[in-house]
């Protein structure tokens, strides 16, 4: 099993979320985050003053899914969220000892 965290861009997350249903995703959870990675944030002008944004809005969405889903649901994230552009987002994959489901008591990928 692995826990498949995204940072993307927030007007992407329909698509995204079409996208990780269609590979067979049975849930997800979504966060509103602030962030900057490379592109260090941006300037934007409001009643004529400029003034920088350091923290860009992004979505975070977590999944945990099975191993034989892992390519298939990093592919979903990738053509859903990729504009090409600075700021695209980040995917970050790491294993999972175990998932509990609290309502049933079940373990691994049955709790998923």
């Amino acid at each position: 099993m692995k826990k498949i965290e995204s940072v993307i861009r927030p007007h992407l997350l329909d698509a995204v979320k079409t996208a990780l249903q269609e590979a067979g995703v049975a849930g997800m959870t979504v966060f509103e985050v602030k962030g900057f990675g490379r592109q260090k944030g941006h300037t934007e002008t409001f009643r004529g003053s400029e003034y920088r944004v350091e923290f860009v809005p992004k979505v975070k969405i977590e999944v945990a899914v099975p191993d034989p889903l892992v390519d298939a649901t990093v592919d979903a994230i990738v053509r859903a969220a990729k504009t090409g552009k600075f700021g695209d987002g980040k995917i970050f994959v790491a294993a999972l000892s175990d998932v509990i489901r609290i309502r049933t008591g079940e373990h691994g990928d049955a709790a998923i």
